[in-house]
């Protein structure tokens, strides 16, 4: 998976207070939620995405997106680089 490069990278950031930051300073490009998040984490990071203007993509459980990058518990992850966002973007939408 090319989140998995992303993290090699230090490309990514993951946790919700990191994300969250990230997302304040805007340097997220593009945000994995699990689909097994709780309901305030979702509506949090939605509303938040949704105002920033960033991309979302909730295709995954929390298991799949940590295991991508190698940690564990994992449920939300910002993308920093807009090359490795568009590259992950491209390959969800085919």
């Amino acid at each position: 998976m090319t989140l998995g490069l992303a993290q090699r990278a230090r490309m990514t950031v993951s946790g919700e207070t990191e994300v969250l930051d990230t997302i304040k300073k805007d340097k997220a490009k593009l945000i994995f939620l699990a689909h097994d998040a709780g309901v305030n984490t979702s509506k949090r990071f939605r509303d938040k995405a949704s105002f920033h203007g960033i991309p979302m993509i909730e295709t995954f459980d929390s298991m799949t997106i940590s295991k991508a990058i190698g940690k564990e518990n994992r449920k939300v992850i910002a993308v920093l680089s807009p090359e490795f966002a568009k590259l992950i973007l491209s390959q969800h939408n085919e």
